[in-house]
């Protein structure tokens, strides 16, 4: 059984995972938190403390100043820590580094989103072949277990597609991931997440996989609207993203897309800003000599998300929309999640998406602690055992319903033969 857990990243997704993980430290040992800005830990230090998080009270809770982009400072981290699961919840320009410091010391790894080249956008799909993968056997070989993309999505999704493959149809035609977000934070513009990672998604082609291949399109080309539960009538935008290039090669389903909900005020500012070139990734020189990366001087002047959570209202829902067929006969399912700005914000101080996204990695934190998910290998979500996780969120704050025909909204839950601590 591992324990003592490190958390690189203090930004709302290491705020979540840090409160949940803190709420369970009697199965996970002593929790450490990491970042380049040390205050940051300490602020949610101070946070879970405030708000009584610590199951354990006289467990250990310690800040780290680290900067994870090197691989020799990460690794002596973890060993003075004595840290065996490893939580990356930094950008996505230092998985490498971060997976090559656990791979060294034999930690298990976990992070909730692909891996980025800061000097690449929308690389040749799959995307997790690109770097990733390219370390599975090194994994294999050191029995180290390192869990790929378990946020919400990627990661939860992924084994609702995997419950649905097994339990609900016999063949399935389309997998639809539908990302819903109802609320509103009140300012002008803003991203929920990381600014440069969240418009670099967006501004390169947007890959899916359709008839059995990748096909390409432009973002906001191809739209759909769903009526969904709790949020009701709701458009979205066929977009790349990361879960579609596991899942389109681990399960044999011809048809994966990716939708995400926008508000036309966002698509308006994000097309001024792309069509005046300040969301490239490319630097540029200014009259006075100096190099500006306009993609990065758009973060540096847009709100910090985790700065969003305290007027934030409304919900999120995020599911994902199964057609197929089961016992000769069609069949159509909506498995997801609705989670709560507010709700979010008073548990544990950040709005819903670093919500959405943090249960789920301090939960995979959990079943390698407990044996359950420490497969010692490099494995994505959708390749796991999907009750247990499942069981698990239902308690900790992120409930998985299914809604179909006949059927509204009940709770997924499975038979478990022992319980978490």
């Amino acid at each position: 059984m591992k324990k003592n857990v490190l958390i690189i990243g203090a930004g709302g997704v290491g705020q979540v995972a840090a409160h949940k993980c803190a709420a369970h430290n009697r199965l996970l040992g002593d929790i450490h938190i990491a970042s380049r800005t040390i205050g940051k830990c300490h602020a949610i230090i101070d946070s879970i403390r405030e708000k009584g998080s610590l199951q354990d009270p006289q467990g250990v809770l310690q800040a780290h100043q680290l900067d994870a982009m090197d691989t020799a400072a990460t690794r002596a981290l973890i060993e003075r820590t004595g840290a065996q699961i490893v939580i990356n919840l930094g950008h996505a320009f230092v998985n490498m580094s971060v997976l090559e410091a656990c791979i060294e010391t034999g930690a298990a790894y976990i992070d909730t989103a692909i891996h980025e080249d800061a000097d690449k956008i929308c690389e040749t799909p799959p995307w997790y072949a690109n770097h990733e993968w390219k370390r599975k056997p090194r994994c294999a070989e050191r029995g180290v277990t390192a869990i790929l993309g378990c946020g919400f999505d990627p990661g939860v999704v992924n084994a609702y597609a995997a419950l649905a493959v097994n339990e609900y149809f016999d063949q399935v035609d389309s997998i639809d991931i539908i990302d819903i977000n109802a609320g509103s934070h009140g300012r002008y513009f803003a991203t929920n997440f990381n600014p440069e990672i969240n418009f670099r998604e967006f501004t390169g082609q947007v890959w899916s996989w359709q008839g059995g291949q990748w096909q390409s399109n432009k973002m906001f080309e191809v739209q759909r609207t769903d009526d969904l539960p709790v949020v009701g009538q709701q458009t979205s935008y066929l977009t790349g993203h990361d879960e579609l290039h596991s899942l389109s090669q681990n399960l044999n389903v011809p048809n994966i897309r990716f939708w995400m909900g926008f508000g036309e005020h966002y698509i308006n500012v994000f097309n001024v800003l792309r069509n005046i070139g300040l969301l490239s990734e490319k630097p540029v020189t200014l009259d006075n000599g100096q190099s500006v990366v306009p993609l990065q001087l758009v973060k540096a002047v847009l709100p910090d998300p985790a700065s969003l959570a305290p007027g934030y209202v409304g919900k999120t829902c995020i599911g994902n929309l199964l057609k197929g067929v089961k016992n000769g006969q069609p069949r159509e399912v909506f498995i997801y999640n609705v989670a709560d700005h507010v709700e979010a914000f008073a548990e544990v101080g950040s709005q819903g998406i670093s919500y959405t996204a943090g249960v789920p990695a301090a939960a995979a934190a959990m079943l390698i602690a407990q044996g359950v998910w420490d497969v010692r290998a490099m494995a994505n979500v959708e390749e796991l055992p999907y009750q247990p996780f499942i069981n698990l969120m239902n308690r900790i704050g992120l409930p998985t319903h299914i809604r179909e025909a006949g059927r509204e909204d009940a709770l997924v839950q499975f038979a478990e033969q022992a319980s978490l601590a």
